[in-house]
């Protein structure tokens, strides 16, 4: 494959480049590739192959997780999220402890609810943007306001909300 085809690949997958989504993590956020690159727990070399469309997709599942939650910490930001905050978020996120996503690891019932809240804000992030889920939150509360609730937690809302959230329900689990 050559880079126009992975350059096309990689909008397949994500619906951008991965250079596209840097440019809008770096411009909104006032971070460098290099913090982008510590906060996502992606070598800053493999960032920068995976910008330029060397590489194709980002292929640990934590790295990309936390790659979707500085995307998500975008659509925050344009929502409204104070720019104070924002350092606040990026190291809430460089802290996230993301499950793999690919059944290297069994996720048993004595899953810690950190993981458990975790890995599905990963989930969530990884298919939608935060505009995408606070939407769809919008048009579930009504008729299914549980549902909009995880989305917002998990989806929207911080780690600590998802965890908090978590924590509320543990006992239904």
């Amino acid at each position: 494959m050559d880079l126009t085809d992975n350059v096309a690949r990689q909008r397949e997958l994500y619906g951008a480049t991965i250079g596209e989504c840097l440019r809008r993590i770096t411009g909104t956020l006032g971070l460098s590739q290099a913090a982008v690159a510590r906060t996502t727990g992606i070598s800053a070399p493999m960032l920068s192959q995976l910008a330029s469309g060397h590489r194709i997709k980002i292929g640990n599942p934590h790295a990309a997780a936390r790659f979707f939650s500085l995307l998500q910490l975008v659509d925050e930001v344009g929502t409204g999220l104070a720019h104070e905050q924002v350092a606040t978020r990026v190291a809430e996120i460089s802290r996230e402890e993301t499950m793999p996503l690919t059944g290297s690891r069994e996720v048993t019932a004595t899953t810690a609810p950190t993981d458990v809240a975790a890995a599905v804000s990963g989930v969530l992030r990884a298919v939608a943007s935060g505009r995408e889920l606070a939407a769809a939150a919008a048009v579930l509360e009504e008729e299914h306001p549980g549902i909009a609730e995880v989305l917002r937690a998990y989806g929207t809302g911080s780690a600590a909300d998802a965890h908090r959230h978590h924590a509320s329900i543990a006992h239904l689990a």
